[in-house]
């Protein structure tokens, strides 16, 4: 069967080969765990059950969880190995099931998504890079309570530099405006969140004036989501190929961005912090 997951349309067999995304046809996962590293409204207080995918369809050089990213570390799992996991997981008592990087995966998440509702009540949550198929998305509704895209680069030529993409906004923007089609209202619960949609975008050092751009487009759209400006930014893995990416942002930097959503009246969150410190060793 051949693949397009995404805006790649790689159309390889990966029962045979592999696509960019580096995976076979198997569903294969680094951690399933508690993660209490994500939003306030996300975390809560008992933790965010997340399931980390390994590959993913961007080479983002400054990527946190390359082992798992980039070097596809992870174990193979059936499509009833990985419903049972996450209902053990929901044991546990998590406010939701997080699913991180799962693009590469969606024909084969789409089933365990429909055995998982019929067995937990809790938010399912689809953590993306937004690089996305619109009409892949369009696929989930019903499905998916909460999504959780990034939102990288306004400018289409940072994201072939830094995650060797062709078009990165313009299938990203797409892929949002039908996130909120299906999602058009945030609700939160007791601090919780139970639907909606929240942007999520990591200021790049020198790359503030492109992030503004981004908050500005955010802005003109009617219907607008929960936006989490990020400024955990920390050079690793390959960040030091680009000399401008070898720095932490400035202060300077991420100010002009916050102000900025602050003037356009974007709601959301602000200095997300966890990711640095998450361990990330692959559960084999």
């Amino acid at each position: 069967m051949e693949c397009n997951a995404c805006p790649r349309k790689c159309q390889v067999d990966r029962s045979i080969n592999r696509g960019f995304c580096g995976c076979g046809e198997t569903l294969k996962v680094a951690k399933i765990m508690q993660h209490f590293g994500e939003e306030p409204v996300i975390t809560g207080k008992n933790g965010s059950g997340t399931v980390f995918f390994s590959g993913c369809v961007l080479k983002c050089p400054f990527c946190q969880n390359f082992p798992i990213s980039h070097e596809h570390k992870g174990k193979d799992y059936t499509e009833s190995e990985l419903v049972e996991a996450i209902l053990q997981l929901a044991e546990t008592g998590v406010h939701n099931i997080n699913f991180v990087t799962p693009t590469q995966f969606i024909d084969k998440l789409i089933p365990v998504l429909e055995k998982l509702k019929t067995q937990i009540d809790i938010p399912f949550i689809y953590n993306c890079g937004g690089y996305e198929l619109p009409e892949q998305i369009k696929r989930l509704e019903g499905l998916i309570d909460i999504y959780l895209p990034d939102l990288k680069y306004y400018n289409n030529e940072y994201g072939k530099k830094y995650s060797g993409t062709e078009n990165y906004f313009d299938f990203a923007s797409l892929s949002i405006k039908e996130m909120l089609r299906q999602q058009p209202e945030v609700v939160i619960d007791e601090g919780i969140m139970k639907k909606g949609v929240i942007v999520r975008h990591l200021v790049l050092p020198s790359l503030y004036k492109d992030s503004i751009r981004l908050m500005e487009w955010l802005a003109e759209l009617e219907n607008k989501p929960q936006v989490s400006i990020m400024r955990q930014y920390t050079p690793c893995y390959k960040a030091f190929d680009y000399k401008e990416l070898s720095r932490r942002i400035t202060t300077f930097e991420y100010e002009k961005v916050t102000e900025k959503c602050a003037e356009l009246g974007l709601q959301g969150f602000t200095q997300l912090k966890g990711c640095e410190t998450l361990d990330m060793t692959p559960d084999f």
